[in-house]
């Protein structure tokens, strides 16, 4: 009977498991997984990262890309891949409604921002998130994207990493609080170019800029110094990437940084540590003193 009991105890655990694991919210886009860590505890605040796609491309994609996901257990935080809305025409391409430059080309007007709002609150409904750990990885229009929400909703967001995206280039206010930011970005990219450019008429800033621009927002000296190089792309030898930060003189919980891979492209062959040395960035900067005000 000890053993019977015993085993029927062990699949129960087994059950909730994977029903924990399968666990998806839906915000009125269709099914949205969650992917929960196996060590994950009710009573312990956990990291939520948020991965944005590229024009185009899918949260699932995304993911197959940078393989976040496959970090989940090893790091203990909730994942969320979520896709962008279909175009209304052409190719019915995927997309997020980011800046005037990327990429809502039908004019939709969208409120990605929001949406991505009510992911992190759909999520922290079922689970303990934490307030201090929200963090957003974005490439190319994800980039774009993750900036949009860091600004609009600064009072949430912990940092981001943007991988070949970029920030808005017209002049505002800083946002209401610091976020801590890390873009990422190889100096061959054809396709968000490096030093800046337009799409369609629409200007975006260069990779520096962006950084730069985020360090003022931060109340940072603009003046980055230069860290460790780090290898970032597979098919390049060597530590090929630049590490450019600034953090002399920022705010509570902010600061910028920009890894400048020498040579890589808009899609680079990710060496296989980047998606750890990002997910450890993120970890590295959390927002000092978040609690949730409700």
């Amino acid at each position: 009977m000890s053993k019977l009991r015993t085993s029927f105890i062990a699949l129960l655990a087994v059950f909730a498991c994977t029903s924990l694991a399968a666990q998806s919210i839906d915000l009125g886009r269709g099914v949205l997984p969650v992917k929960v860590p196996s060590s994950y505890k009710s009573d312990v605040p956990t990291p939520l990262i948020i991965l944005l796609h590229g024009y185009t491309s899918s949260g699932q994609s995304q993911d197959s890309y940078m393989g976040i996901s496959k970090l989940v257990d090893n790091y203990g935080f909730l994942f969320v891949a979520p896709d962008g809305n279909r175009e209304p025409g052409g190719d019915n391409n995927r997309f997020w409604n980011a800046t005037p430059a990327c990429c809502d080309f039908f004019n939709t007007a969208v409120d990605d921002s929001s949406y991505v709002q009510n992911i992190v609150a759909a999520v922290r409904a079922d689970y303990n998130v934490d307030p201090a750990r929200i963090f957003l990885i974005g490439h190319s229009n994800g980039g774009f994207m993750s900036y949009r929400v860091a600004y609009e909703h600064s009072d949430m967001i912990a940092a981001i990493a943007s991988l070949a995206g970029a920030n808005h280039i017209d002049d505002r206010n800083p946002p209401a609080n610091p976020v801590h930011v890390l873009q990422i970005h190889g100096t061959a990219d054809g396709t968000i170019a490096y030093n800046g450019d337009e799409i369609r008429g629409n200007r975006y800033p260069s990779a520096l800029e962006t950084v730069q621009r985020w360090a003022s927002y931060n109340g940072c000296s603009t003046q980055g110094a230069e860290r460790e190089l780090r290898d970032l792309e597979a098919t390049i030898d060597g530590y090929e990437s630049t590490a450019l930060a600034f953090k002399q003189g920022c705010k509570a919980g902010g600061s910028a940084e920009l890894w400048t891979i020498a040579g890589g492209a808009h899609v680079p062959n990710l060496s296989e540590s980047f998606s750890q040395q990002v997910v450890e960035w993120l970890y590295a900067h959390p927002k000092p003193n978040a609690s949730w005000s409700d």
